[in-house]
């Protein structure tokens, strides 16, 4: 699996021209299955693994790789299939989701693709509330499903979603509830997580699926003669999203004079140095690593009051 991935730093082109590489991958059968490359740190062939008690019956054990001790989750089960058998002959993905790192046993590991958002599709309405997939595309007149990764996360290892004492204070609560948000995250997740802590802040909620999605529904309120950037104290949108990503939006939004003031964060659990020059190439206001309730709240206290003295 030597070279399967080039440096980081040769894929970030593809970032803010609404496109993306996936990974594809099968667990058990022969579903194609993918995960943005940008969240992938190395793939190796699966290692030893030490069994932790009292773990999650997802993890299968952790692995000592580089000098760090990794969690390695069965992927097969976090979607509610059978676990993977054979651990010899499988993958390991190893992967940095909101600052951490773990690894996704695979069946086998296929190749890299490049894709366009605009060809990455939510999932086909009918699949209910249960499933585990974020988008769905098309390859070579096969299905590839793209798992929710943070949504596996959250059930293995649940983030805290309490905001710290004195993040918050009566005064700024108080403002906050003449105030509304708009949010778009393609993770159901995801998008209830930055809900709650937004509500907890005071604020009034506007939750979108994707960036085409929210970028139509800015256009369907200045069409209305309304003003993004007065009717909203912001925008916080996810950067990896189907039809639309996050830095697409951003450019968009920043292309339309009726729209272009609107405060933008950009959202993610995607790591790497190259966030911080997209945010200033396509012109967000800010950055912000998932999911982290305090800062995501600091973030929104900060703006009240700038709104408030401006």
């Amino acid at each position: 699996m030597a070279g399967v991935l080039d440096s980081v730093n040769q894929r970030t082109q593809l970032v803010g021209q609404n496109r993306l590489e996936l990974l594809l991958f099968r667990l058990n059968g022969s579903q194609l299955y993918g995960i943005n490359v940008f969240k992938v740190k190395e793939v190796l062939q699966c290692p030893k693994l030490t069994i932790m008690p009292k773990s999650s019956p997802v993890v299968r054990g952790v692995a000592s790789i580089r000098g760090g001790t990794i969690p390695i989750l069965d992927l097969s089960m976090a979607t509610g299939k059978a676990p993977l058998k054979n651990l010899d002959n499988s993958f390991v993905i190893i992967t940095e989701y909101n600052t951490k790192v773990q690894g996704f046993l695979v069946h086998s590991v296929e190749r890299i693709v490049n894709m366009n958002w605009e060809g990455i599709h939510p999932p086909p309405k009918g699949t209910g509330r249960d499933h585990y997939l974020t988008a769905v595309t098309h390859l070579d007149q096969q299905l590839v499903e793209i798992i929710d990764v943070e949504k596996i996360l959250a059930e293995v290892a649940p983030t805290s979603e309490v905001i710290s004492e004195g993040v918050l204070d009566q005064q700024v609560q108080a403002k906050a509830v003449t105030k509304r948000v708009l949010t778009c995250d393609d993770s159901s997740v995801a998008r209830k997580q930055v809900t709650r802590c937004l509500q907890t802040v005071g604020v009034e909620v506007v939750a979108l699926n994707d960036g085409r999605q929210a970028l139509e529904y800015l256009k369907a309120m200045v069409e209305e003669g309304k003003n993004p950037a007065e009717e909203f104290l912001m925008l916080i949108s996810d950067i990896e999203m189907p039809e639309m990503d996050g830095y697409t939006l951003t450019a968009e939004i920043r292309a339309d004079p009726r729209m272009q003031k609107l405060h933008i964060i950009l959202h993610t659990s995607l790591s790497g140095v190259f966030n911080q020059a997209m945010v200033k190439k396509v012109g967000a206001d800010d950055f912000l690593a998932k999911f982290r309730p305090d800062d995501l709240a600091s973030r929104v206290v900060e703006r009240i009051n700038m709104v408030d003295q401006g």
